[in-house]
């Protein structure tokens, strides 16, 4: 009998716990955007007969519950920490902390996509840059994994072998390393990104190997923005201290203008309207675009500069302007290799291929 009655106790709470989270979800203000996760969040799906009668309306509530669902923050973070904690496990659905430090695993070394990384390079040096009289470098810039991972017995992939297949395959251009002029110090802790402020000794081995460290003048103001909650912070969905972000100016830098041609719009090199939205780090010439330009009229060079670039070119890009009178940042994760010649006119610049490793890992994204 009290068995019986426990049973029905057990459901009866149960019950009552999936009709009050259903009730609360349905009154509970819905959120846009999650700043935490760095994404769009699910909205009330429209009540249709269709959408009910196959079954669709039913599929989008549970993920908007899944996205909506009262302090859903505070039980990620429950979560997260049971899981470092209580259950001792290492990472996190792929997070884990190191050394006061926040990162997402990425391992194995994905030959195929380092291969297939050399071959996008080779074909836009066959496409635009084979018959002009160009200066075409490369670069590969280590993720924060590569201080971090293998040294706190977390998986890691192959940097070495990263490395020797571009050299071996990617042919026509220099090779310009910058592994040791980067430490882990010199990345966010709780971001992907490098920190501008720390890129004196890599943007040097830069301009000495494309012979530009003479039109350098390295005298800067710094500025910062705090606090800096990066994009892993989130993900870790575990207390830490937030970054700041340092962004380095001066008049030269001041002058400059950005030609966004996505937005059609000018801009500055630092867009600080960014740093209050979802992603500060944005305020490096605006954030992703797949075409931008910019013009320094104080340059005393009439030298170009096509820069080939990721993300973390938002951030080193300002400080190679000094040494070009215009630099053309493009991202072929947004736009196709065959449009290029559409837009631009590749005539004796100064070529730089400069991705990280995470998008070598991961070259498909490459168009």
């Amino acid at each position: 009998m009290c068995e019986s009655i426990k049973q029905k106790a057990v459901t009866i709470v149960f019950a009552l716990y999936v009709i009050g989270g259903f009730l609360i979800c349905l009154v509970w203000p819905s959120k846009e955007i999650s700043t935490s996760e760095r994404r769009k969040l699910e909205q009330f799906p429209q009540v249709t007969t269709e959408a009910i009668l196959n079954g669709s309306w039913m599929t989008d509530f549970s993920s908007y519950v899944v996205d909506q669902f009262p302090l859903r923050d505070q039980f990620r973070t429950v979560k997260a920490m049971m899981q470092y904690g209580l259950f001792s496990q290492l990472d996190n659905n792929g997070i884990y902390v190191a050394d006061g430090y926040v990162s997402k695993l990425v391992y194995p070394l994905k030959e195929s996509s380092i291969e297939r990384a050399a071959k996008k390079l080779n074909s836009l040096y066959e496409m635009y840059l084979a018959d002009g009289n160009h200066n075409v470098y490369y670069s590969i810039i280590p993720d924060k994994n590569y201080f971090l991972a293998e040294q706190n017995g977390y998986p890691s992939m192959d940097y070495e072998k990263l490395e020797q297949i571009l050299q071996s395959q990617v042919t026509n251009m220099e090779y310009i390393p910058l592994f040791d002029t980067l430490t882990l110090d010199d990345y966010y802790r709780t971001d992907t990104h490098w920190s501008q402020n720390r890129l004196e000794e890599t943007v040097a081995a830069i301009a000495q190997a494309m012979g530009f460290e003479d039109r350098l003048l390295h005298t800067y103001t710094v500025q910062e923005v705090s606090p800096f909650y990066g994009v892993y912070y989130g993900q870790a969905a575990i207390p830490m201290k937030p970054d700041t972000i340092y962004y380095l100016t001066n008049e030269i830098l001041q002058d400059c203008v950005v030609y966004n041609y996505e937005t059609e719009k000018t801009t500055p090199v630092y867009d600080l309207e960014k740093i209050d939205g979802m992603d500060p780090y944005d305020l490096f010439l605006s954030g992703a675009c797949s075409l931008m330009t910019v013009e320094n009229p104080n340059a005393e060079t009439d030298r170009e500069l096509i820069l080939f670039r990721d993300s973390f070119g938002s951030s080193i890009a300002p400080l190679l302007l000094e040494a070009y009178r215009k630099v053309t940042l493009v991202d072929i994760r947004y736009m196709t290799s065959e449009s290029l010649g559409n837009y631009l006119e590749f005539d004796s610049q100064d070529v730089l291929f400069l991705y990280s490793t995470l998008i070598y890992n991961d070259s498909m994204m490459l168009r």
